[in-house]
């Protein structure tokens, strides 16, 4: 019996019935938690591999119909693991040495001895059960790590686990729908790391963040001399998808004219770069995202019905905060280890009077502003255990203290306009809140920008605005 409490089974292909049913006997009595099953003809075995799990399979190499070495070609493609043991009477090197390199575990010519045999049997099977605890343990790694940034155990967020389990053993066309913020690019990656495609990396676009002039060019490439300013020759996106998965994130918002072409792509499954005549094929898994109401965009002509069709293949709907309320806490304490660990800090929690107040309050940002907020609480907050009285605080510090008016700023003999007032207020705001940004971070923009939820871009423009260096 093997190490999983499962009987182990052995498949037994010989054209001699005599052998097999010998064979049969012997490997019963001496392996007495063994299920022994045999074939005579190599389609009958072809067929029971491809309906049966097996441990191992002794196999003869010469056999009418189809000889051992193509049997084993036949059996290996409907699994690629099997641990296969050739027999023959016509023994040589040669024939070994052929069996070996097209897969086979080990090799035995006939007559067989009987220690050689069970020892090759027994190694056999240690081996076959070495590979699949080896499979399971890598599959579950694969879902672990596909799974680490989508948290919660609600009903919602089960039955999302179980839908992205069940889109990524396929190759349909995924559409990813749900509020901004509700972690749509998260289902996607998630999908794809447990797809078969999961060993070349998905390729994602941000379809409104590129000028439409420009994505044409992105998604399908170009040829040099194509346009001006193509000076040179581009890969698409679709191309480096090429055997991978291709992420189109907020389609909601691709042109119609752009609309028109990816559905050719999706129909005809090829694509043509600009300035190229002959169009070649791709596969590429496509996986769209939005958070738009696509039925009222195809009502209103700024989306094309047939595409909506083409790409709504399998739908999935990720819940908005306030559909799993009780993953909170989870979710809350899952950001804080990350922002501790991203400010190099000592771990901090929150109380669980904080994690109360945190689940009785709106967020309409979803998980998005849930985990800038936590940042900012784990960022500003000096104790170890967060309190109620650290979130107004920090709060205070990040979003309403500088609305406190200046001393007098509304004494009847110094009124200032309502506009230079705001101004002012906005300008202590934001002073405050970036100094404090660089300081925790020690001046790393790129980390205060990933903290505040903005882009490094837009952090350095505003540093410029109000004069302030990353030193600060």
């Amino acid at each position: 019996m093997s190490k999983r409490g499962v009987r182990d089974r052995i498949l037994i292909v010989d054209d001699e019935v005599d052998m097999i049913e010998g064979l049969k006997r012997i490997l019963s009595y001496e392996l007495e938690e063994t299920d022994v099953t045999t074939a005579s003809r190599p389609l009958d075995a072809l067929d029971l591999i491809r309906r049966e799990p097996f441990d191992l399979i002794l196999l003869d190499i010469q056999m009418p119909g189809m000889n051992g070495l193509d049997l084993l070609r036949e059996m290996l493609k409907a699994d690629q693991w099997l641990t296969i043991v050739m027999m023959t009477a016509y023994g040589s090197i040669e024939t070994a040495v052929e069996a070996i390199k097209r897969g086979a575990y080990d090799f035995m010519t006939k007559p067989l001895d009987h220690d050689v045999l069970l020892r090759t049997i027994r190694k056999g099977l240690e081996r076959n059960r070495l590979l699949r605890e080896n499979m399971n343990l890598q599959q579950r790694v694969c879902e672990k790590s596909a799974f680490e940034n989508l948290v919660g155990q609600s009903l919602p967020m089960r039955r999302l686990y179980e839908t992205i389990q069940a889109v990524a053993r396929t190759s349909y066309t995924a559409l990813v729908r749900g509020q901004s913020g509700s972690g749509k690019e998260l289902v996607a990656r998630a999908i794809h790391a447990l797809s078969s495609r999961r060993n070349r990396p998905l390729v994602s676009v941000n379809c409104p963040a590129i000028p439409e002039q420009l994505l044409e060019s992105e998604l399908f490439g170009h040829k040099k001399g194509a346009f001006t300013g193509a000076d040179s020759e581009q890969r698409g996106l679709f191309d480096e998808a090429n055997g991978s998965t291709l992420l189109l994130d907020e389609i909601g918002d691709i042109p119609v004219p752009i609309q028109t072409k990816l559905l050719r792509v999706l129909q005809e499954q090829e694509i043509k770069p600009l300035g190229v005549t002959r169009a070649h094929r791709i596969d590429a898994r496509i996986i769209a995202s939005t958070n738009q109401d696509l039925e009222a965009k195809i009502r209103s002509g700024t989306f094309r019905e047939d595409l909506f069709y083409r790409l709504n293949v399998v739908t999935i709907w990720t819940p908005s905060l306030e559909q799993i309320r009780g993953d909170i806490p989870l979710l809350i304490n899952h950001f804080a280890q990350m922002a501790c660990c991203e400010l190099g800090v000592s771990p901090k929690r929150f109380s669980s009077k904080a994690l109360e107040i945190c689940m009785s309050r709106p967020w309409p940002g979803n998980v998005r502003e849930l985990q800038n907020f936590v940042r900012r609480i784990v960022m500003f907050c000096p104790d170890s255990l967060i309190r109620p009285d650290d979130l107004p605080a920090v709060e205070r510090t990040t979003m309403v203290s500088a609305a406190i008016p200046e001393p007098n700023a509304t004494d009847s003999e110094d009124v200032v306009p309502y506009v230079e007032a705001k101004e002012r207020v906005v300008k202590r705001f934001t002073l405050q809140y970036v100094s404090d940004l660089l300081e925790k971070t020690n001046g790393n923009i790129t980390r205060a920008a990933e903290l505040s939820g903005l882009r490094r871009t837009a952090l350095q423009k505003i540093m410029r605005r109000i004069d302030i260096k990353p030193e600060l």
